[in-house]
């Protein structure tokens, strides 16, 4: 009787993913290689010291991730991200750097310019286990980001094939934006677009540690031109100015007794297991703003934002989500799809074009 075979050698087992390693170190490489190799879901396809490198390789073969460090002789890789981004073709991007701690400003940057996830880099004689681990369980989110099924086509309640269907019911008072992986690159794109003299409030809801929240209103607020603060309990919603949840509580909308809104933070468990989770706050605009809501869905793992879509939609206000070409996970965004629940499928430029078009004159 023939030997039974192998399951990494099943012919229905999936090819492993492609990982092509930048890295000026040596040893870095060395470790990264062992480490991914050592896993039968990827294989390291590429190991190379510059960025230039890395780009002559991607000309002619195709990855599926890039570990990519940010220190390097010749162009860094910060410098070298939208390039990596583009000759990837898709690929998603872990930058693996001693820089890349929790709320540094060169972390946010590249994650604002298109990097998936970061990771920071163990320090020499530091135990190599868990940053094996954590190697390990990024690339096997991101790897499984790249290989998801599209959900099938949304088929929503309204027409919506674009901005002109949407623009015809128009005057929001509030635009509510949930993102994840991917979207603090989609959401600096969405902001660009709008003038600084856009009067609507704007919450947003971005999975990111506490500790990023401070760098990352303030860079909100550059990008958009207008005062952009982290959300503190009881904090009135008001016109001209962006509010983003704290990584450690979800923003809800209550009504005042003047007509205005205001902001409760709560850290209560919700279904996607997130916090801050996108859900509460459609959830709750959408209870207060009702048809006056356009709640907005960006690039993102998992399926937050779902099921506030719906309630959004329930209550007659509009949901827009990013499409699946310039996402780099369609996973939030997809899911609103999947269950209909979505107005238009747009890139974020033309997002920012609707969210103008929809203010009240």
């Amino acid at each position: 009787m023939a030997p039974a075979t192998p399951l990494a050698a099943s012919v229905d087992a999936e090819p492993p993913l492609k990982v092509l390693i930048v890295d000026d170190s040596v040893v870095a490489r060395a470790v990264m290689t062992r480490i991914v190799d050592a896993d039968a879901r990827f294989v390291v396809s590429g190991s190379v010291a510059t960025a230039s490198a890395a780009l002559t390789l991607l000309a002619r073969e195709r990855v599926d991730l890039i570990l990519l460090d940010l220190q390097m002789p010749g162009v860094d890789g910060i410098t070298a991200l939208p390039d990596l981004i583009a000759a990837g073709q898709g690929a998603r991007i872990l930058v693996v750097s001693a820089q890349a701690s929790d709320g540094a400003a060169v972390t946010l940057q590249a994650l604002a310019l298109g990097a998936a996830d970061t990771l920071v880099k163990p320090a020499a004689g530091a135990r190599m286990a868990t940053f094996g681990e954590s190697l390990i369980g990024k690339l096997a989110r991101l790897g499984t980001s790249t290989s998801e099924t599209p959900p099938p086509a949304p088929t929503p309640l309204r027409p919506a094939t674009g901005m002109e269907t949407m623009s015809a019911r128009a005057d929001f008072d509030l635009v509510a934006i949930g993102a994840s992986t991917g979207g603090i690159h989609a959401l600096s794109q969405v902001l660009r677009t709008i003038p600084a003299g856009f009067r609507l409030p704007i919450l947003i809801t971005q999975h990111l540690p506490a500790s990023f929240m401070p760098y990352f209103a303030a860079q909100l607020a550059v990008l958009a031109g207008r005062p952009c603060e982290v959300a503190s309990d009881r904090l009135r919603v008001q016109p001209g100015r962006i509010v983003v949840a704290p990584g450690d509580a979800h923003i809800r909308c209550v009504a005042l007794p003047d007509g205005g809104a205001a902001i409760r933070l709560t850290n209560d468990q919700v279904a996607s297991g997130c916090l801050p989770s996108v859900d509460p706050m459609f959830a709750s605009a959408a209870a207060v703003y009702g048809p006056r809501l356009l709640a907005i869905v960006l690039s993102g793992m998992g399926r937050d934002g779902a099921d506030g879509a719906r309630i959004v939609r329930d209550a007659g206000g509009c949901v827009v989500v990013q499409d699946q070409a310039s996402s780099v996970v369609w996973g939030m965004p997809g899911a609103v799809a999947a269950i209909g629940a979505a107005d238009a499928i747009l890139a974020p430029d033309a997002i920012g074009r609707l969210v103008v078009r929809g203010e009240r004159p």
